[in-house]
């Protein structure tokens, strides 16, 4: 039988993959805008980036098609080696690695640069996927909860010190993979609090934010409702443990993080007072989220039209077609292509969401939602950041950004899951 008489015989999800398309046309469109020149007379030219990205796109499809004719049980039962095969790959950037853009994250193939950091995740969602669909229920066992989050936290501890902080985020977004299938909602809301208390040290110091701790926690202990029953001593101890954590924070900001994350935290929370900081710092880190914003604004309802977005092509956001692709978008596209951009990608989770509530293996519903937090989190903090909203990070819009390793791995994570899903029915599930 030939390779489409295979793919015909498999119910694929055509929803996912039509969404998936427009996304990938879209994403290559505004790619072309925001790197042709006009001296170029060549739609497909190889050697420059979107034909690069066309080149991606290509070899994504033949990925595509390959993963439809692998048996599907190989994913579950080699997702423990794949993991560990990532990790050795994460390992061998620190001798190994091509530095790009101060990380060192990749691995130079001559024409291609491999991120496997973007393999890692692919991986690390199939691993906890088969760790989760083994244990079954048991998710609230102390023990098993603690080796899924070394499942997360391995990789995302060696992708650290590359630095590549926003990889590192999209590792423990995975967690929402924990919660669903029954972690107690109290470690999600213990990681919120700690992330509160560690804005609230930068933005208004130690003092101020111990004094805030003492002051809810009298309050607390004068008007609890009697339905809430929290003992003295564990109250005790997240009131000691929120004032050691408030003291390590100078520590991390200072000591951890580089100058070029202290600035874009800096920037975020107005933390500079000297309005000379903070315009050398909006020039240099807030440079690229500034002009993006002003792209974005002068498209108005409708944008300027494809190919004629003047500050598109006038250069004035470094590194367009990456990061900030979504700039480039609303300049020509205007709020009407943004927000189109917006409801495909939100009708993509929900159906991905919908997908998954649907399988009848558990492996495979773990991973359908390892999927959603994986693109989730990509697609929420990118658009944030290059509205203002959330600090510049360096995470990909899936789909749309230039990258080889993005697009191939992105394609990769989405088309396994719905290779899953073909074969939900089948005897083997």
């Amino acid at each position: 039988m030939s390779m489409l008489g295979k793919l015909r015989k498999k119910r694929v999800d055509g929803l996912s993959i039509l969404l998936y398309l427009s996304l990938v046309t879209i994403g290559w469109l505004n790619i072309y805008s925001s790197t042709v020149s006009e001296s170029e007379t060549f739609l497909v030219d190889f050697s420059s980036i979107y034909g690069k990205q066309l080149f991606f796109i290509g070899f994504s499809l033949v990925a595509i098609l390959l993963i439809f004719l692998i048996d599907t049980k190989l994913f579950e039962r080699f997702s423990a080696l794949f993991y560990l095969g990532t990790l050795v790959l994460l390992l061998g950037l620190f001798p190994f690695g091509k530095t790009i853009a101060g990380a060192t994250s990749w691995y130079g193939l001559g024409f291609f640069n491999l991120q496997p950091s973007e393999l890692a995740k692919i991986a690390t969602a199939l691993a906890l996927a088969k760790y989760l669909s083994d244990i079954q229920t048991d998710i609230k066992n102390t023990t098993h909860a603690a080796i899924a989050l070394c499942i997360l936290g391995l990789p995302a501890l060696l992708v650290i010190p590359q630095p590549d902080p926003g990889s590192a985020l999209v590792f423990f977004a995975l967690g929402f993979v924990l919660f669903r299938e029954g972690l107690s909602l109290k470690i999600l809301w213990i990681g919120i609090g700690v992330l509160c208390l560690f804005i609230s040290v930068l933005k208004w110091g130690t003092t101020w934010t111990i004094a805030g701790l003492f002051s809810t926690t009298s309050l607390y202990m004068v008007f609890k409702p009697k339905r809430i029953k929290i003992s003295f001593s564990k109250l005790g101890l997240g009131l000691l443990f929120s004032v050691l954590l408030s003291y390590s924070v100078s520590f991390v900001f200072h000591e951890v993080f580089e100058q070029r994350h202290r600035d874009r935290f800096s920037l975020w929370l107005s933390l500079e007072k000297d309005p000379d900081a903070i315009e050398k710092i909006r020039r240099s880190i807030g440079y690229n989220t500034y002009q993006s914003k002003a792209a974005i604004a002068s498209g108005g309802l409708f944008g300027k039209g494809f190919l004629e977005g003047t500050r598109t092509k006038g250069d004035f956001v470094p590194e367009q077609h990456t990061d900030y692709i979504f700039s480039t978008l609303g300049e020509e596209w205007g709020f009407m292509g943004t927000a189109g951009v917006v409801l495909i990608f939100t009708a993509l989770l929900l159906r991905l969401l919908y997908l998954s509530e649907r399988q009848t293996h558990a492996f495979n519903r773990m991973y359908g939602y390892g999927v959603v937090a994986i693109l989730g989190i990509h697609y929420m903090i990118n658009i944030g950041m290059v509205l203002g909203l959330l600090p510049t990070i360096g995470i990909p819009l899936p789909f749309l950004s230039y990258g080889g390793s993005g697009m191939i791995c992105f394609s990769l994570l989405l088309f396994i899951f719905l290779k899953l899903d073909g074969n939900r029915l089948s005897e083997w599930d």
